[in-house]
């Protein structure tokens, strides 16, 4: 086996990447396993993301922490260029680009399924050129409006996510009637412009949005009513992982637990999301959490 060279336009490496196992063919939407929850990994390029900013700011750190949550048993690896943290600042188009497409490239030349972080039909398109496979799009309301056309276009799957207006200052205490129903009437008209564009209903994969324009009862409430979701026909995606929401679970002597003392709330978040049968979860850190779908799995039998 061959040695992961740094990825083009990066560089060399500043320390050994792990070795990356030969691949007959890229990894498809069709080999990932039908009997069990999906874990998806999140891999964070950016200095701000509120849990681990900055640890992967540099594409050959990012690449060795790809594969190293790749061959922990990560389904997909999710990669982003953006935060989208409440006093994050908005970069350029040009500038998320330089910072995940070589990434992307090396885990797909890997043989990892690769899935982008992005609001940016055109940081979409790239990224589809270079070998992903899903957009994952945390905009909600706000979506590029080319990327209707895009998702249609190149057949791709793509995560469609409920927010309320611009993603940094959605109002935790945004109000709701019933937030189950509500999220579910939302997304139900956000995905129009996806069918008038042309994608199907088995591209669409929709994420209520933890944490999103919700407070932590809202958030709770749409965990429990997971089975709403997935009777809009489409896939569901959670992403839990080391939220504010279970910070405030956790809180002891009146302080919130900090995001890497989420992770064990994070792993009971999974098991009861597969438990209603999630079809992936989002998580930071993927072995506990690929333990925990794998024993629902086998619960449920």
């Amino acid at each position: 086996m061959d040695s992961l060279a740094a990825a083009p336009g990066t560089g060399p490496a500043t320390s050994p990447l792990p070795l990356v196992r030969p691949v007959r063919a890229p990894r498809r939407f069709e080999d990932l396993p039908s009997d069990r929850t999906l874990v998806m990994g999140i891999l964070n390029v950016t200095p701000d993301s509120f849990s681990d900013g900055g640890r992967f700011e540099q594409a050959d750190q990012a690449i060795q922490a790809g594969l190293k949550m790749h061959y922990a048993g990560a389904d997909i690896i999710d990669v982003g260029g953006e935060s989208t943290r409440p006093d994050s600042v908005r970069v350029s188009a040009e500038e998320e680009q330089q910072r995940i497409l070589p990434v992307v490239e090396a885990l797909v030349k890997a043989g990892v399924l690769v899935s982008v972080d992005t609001m940016n039909a055109s940081t979409a398109e790239k990224a589809i050129a270079a070998g992903a496979l899903l957009i994952n799009d945390v905009s909600g309301a706000d979506v590029d409006p080319q990327m209707p056309e895009l998702i249609a276009r190149t057949g791709v799957h793509y995560v469609l996510m409920h927010s309320r207006g611009a993603v940094r200052s959605s109002d935790p205490n945004a109000e709701y009637g019933s937030v189950v129903d509500d999220v579910v009437d939302e997304l139900t008209k956000l995905r129009e412009p996806f069918y008038a564009a042309g994608a199907s209903a088995e591209q669409i994969i929709v994420d209520p949005g933890l944490g999103f324009s919700k407070n932590g009862e809202s958030n709770w409430a749409l965990l429990r009513g997971m089975d709403r979701l997935a009777g809009l026909g489409h896939r569901v995606l959670i992403g839990a992982s080391r939220k504010r929401f279970l910070g405030s679970l956790l809180t002891t002597s009146g302080k919130a637990a900090a995001p890497d003392e989420r992770d064990d709330a994070t792993v009971a978040v999974t098991a009861l999301a597969a438990f209603s049968n999630a079809w992936c979860v989002r998580v930071h850190n993927v072995g506990p959490n690929v333990d925990a779908v794998k024993t629902t799995a086998a619960w449920k039998g």
